[in-house]
């Protein structure tokens, strides 16, 4: 029987449900000055969050560690936020029918309890999307728009005008954060001027590569499956240049669930400054 419950390990020891856990973190609890962002990933061992996908094309998550127990807490994660960063390619994936929906929780019951949530705290149906592209060669599903969710186009000046035009004959705005290419502090504070407090990124590692060299990303949360899986190609959770500056990210509270894969189990790890 999976279990209900998994083991703090850090600050403390204690026996938690799992249900609640990332939403009594209360991120909305740090408001700050500027946006507060954060990010999450699901991880093998050895760093694999994508990989190849043969069927299909592209890179997936791998299926030898997606799993229920690790979504549900997405979902936690991701229902906190005044907006959710994704990109192009998600968009592509998602039409192409390669990508789940990030944010699922109001055609599945399991989820009930988190739009009881969002509604006990005043806030939209929806969080709202941020779609970061340099090329705008994506397409906008109707279900991602659906129920008053605002999407939000985020590119460089570099982008081409036409391509520009017709995204915003179709969305209404087009924002440009940034001169060769989509810049997190600049992104950051263009978000923040109008009017969003806590950005999710749920993109990949090249969003989080551009959070962090600008230093923008307050927290990180980062389960680990207790698995190897090897092979090329793979991704992993920070891919571009070596970071000019380490980013220091202290660890904040760290979970073990052994209720996944047989046994092998996983760790729900929170890293950030606050």
């Amino acid at each position: 029987m999976t279990s209900a419950t998994i083991l703090q390990l850090y600050p403390h020891p204690a026996t938690l449900p799992l249900q609640g856990l990332y939403l009594s973190h209360d991120l909305r609890r740090l408001e700050k000055k500027e946006p507060f962002v954060y990010a999450n990933f699901v991880a093998s061992l050895d760093g694999r969050i994508a990989i190849a996908d043969r069927e299909k094309g592209g890179m997936k998550v791998p299926s030898q560690i997606a799993n229920e127990r690790d979504w549900r807490l997405f979902q936690e994660l991701a229902i906190q936020a005044d907006l959710i960063i994704t990109t192009g390619r998600y968009l592509r994936d998602y039409a192409a029918g390669k990508a789940q929906e990030i944010l699922r929780v109001y055609d599945d019951p399991r989820f009930a309890d988190l739009q009881v949530w969002r509604a006990t705290q005043g806030l939209p149906t929806h969080p709202d999307l941020a779609v970061i592209s340099s090329s705008l060669d994506f397409p906008i599903p109707d279900a991602l728009t659906q129920g008053g969710r605002r999407v939000l186009v985020v590119t460089d000046r570099n982008a081409d005008p036409q391509r520009v035009r017709a995204l915003e004959t179709t969305l209404g705005q087009v924002l440009v954060a940034g001169d060769e290419r989509v810049e997190g502090r600049t992104f950051v504070q263009r978000m923040g001027e109008l009017g969003y407090r806590f950005i999710y990124s749920a993109a990949g590692p090249k969003i989080a590569h551009m959070l962090l060299a600008d230093d923008v990303l307050d927290r990180l949360y980062l389960t680990q499956v207790c698995r190897i899986l090897g092979g090329a190609p793979f991704s992993s959770i920070v891919e571009g240049p070596l970071l000019e500056a380490a980013v220091n990210l202290p660890l904040r509270s760290l979970y073990y669930d052994p209720s996944v894969f047989n046994g092998a189990g996983q760790l729900f790890g929170c890293y950030g400054r606050d």
